[in-house]
């Protein structure tokens, strides 16, 4: 097949995947919006907490209410379309822990793609429409703006996914590291919702290069309300960086996996 033809089949996989996701969460529909709904009102309210201190502080290190927002905006958005199209990749550790990457495998489709593609996050519905609201109420409508902020959507997005394929991977390796993965998930998410500036030191350092977390904390300044080209770059770079890192990591530990002999159906 060719490499067109290869390219095409991917796209209709994941198609499907998508269609056949969103239908099954669609069939419990109250249920659906009411997760989507709590999820938004939960970002919300972080926002709601921020404007109170923003009240008192207008101005911390450069950055305003609305970069804060934007911030949110960026972040939620990003891990919200990341967990509906590739909700699973937050589970990747659990999965290859329990044996459950043999239905994968016996499909003949990329192995990695269709872990990833095979699970849709409910919730995370109601972080990407909180991004979207948020950006329509405080963002750059023009259509530079709205690049830059669809950029950042996709950047944030492929940061959350490829920093936990590579921590999901540590099972190939130390066995049992859900809490590994855990702690990283959980790291990371906390530390990109939070200005960067604020901090300083071997703190900031690890924040650019162990936990990446600050390259998406850093976009309202460096990507939307300015656009910086070396922070840019870096991004794009760190971000391919880890994808390619990622499913390289993912690939070479299939070679040491061990078929956990589980039965599993998908619908």
């Amino acid at each position: 097949m060719s490499m067109a033809g290869k390219f095409g089949s991917v796209i209709r996989f994941l198609l499907t995947c998508w269609k056949v996701n969103l239908a099954s969460a669609l069939e419990y529909r109250t249920s659906f919006f009411l997760l989507a709904g709590m999820m938004f009102i939960n970002n919300l309210m972080w926002l709601f907490f921020w404007s109170l201190f923003f009240h008192r502080f207008p101005v911390i290190h450069g950055w305003r209410l609305e970069d804060v927002m934007m911030l949110w905006a960026v972040g939620s958005g990003g891990f919200g379309w990341a967990c509906v199209l590739f909700g699973n990749f937050p589970r990747i550790a659990a999965i290859v822990s329990s044996g459950q990457l043999d239905v994968y495998m016996s499909q003949p489709k990329p192995v990695l793609l269709n872990v990833l593609a095979s699970r849709m996050s409910v919730t995370a519905a109601g972080d990407f429409v909180f991004g979207i609201v948020i950006y329509a109420m405080v963002g750059n409508h023009t259509f530079t703006g709205a690049l830059a902020f669809a950029a950042g959507l996709l950047i944030s997005g492929c940061l959350y996914i490829s920093v936990m394929v590579i921590a999901g991977c540590f099972a190939f390796y130390v066995g049992n590291s859900e809490g590994i993965a855990g702690q990283v998930f959980n790291s990371f998410l906390a530390l990109s919702t939070y200005p960067s500036d604020i901090f300083k030191g071997l703190t900031r350092i690890a924040l650019f290069t162990i936990v990446p977390a600050g390259f998406i904390s850093y976009m309202p300044i460096g990507l939307l309300r300015s656009f910086d080209p070396v922070f840019a770059g870096w991004s794009i770079g760190v971000t391919l960086l880890l994808g390619v890192g990622g499913a390289l990591l993912f690939k070479a530990g299939l070679r040491r996996y061990s078929s956990g002999n589980a039965l599993a159906m998908r619908s």
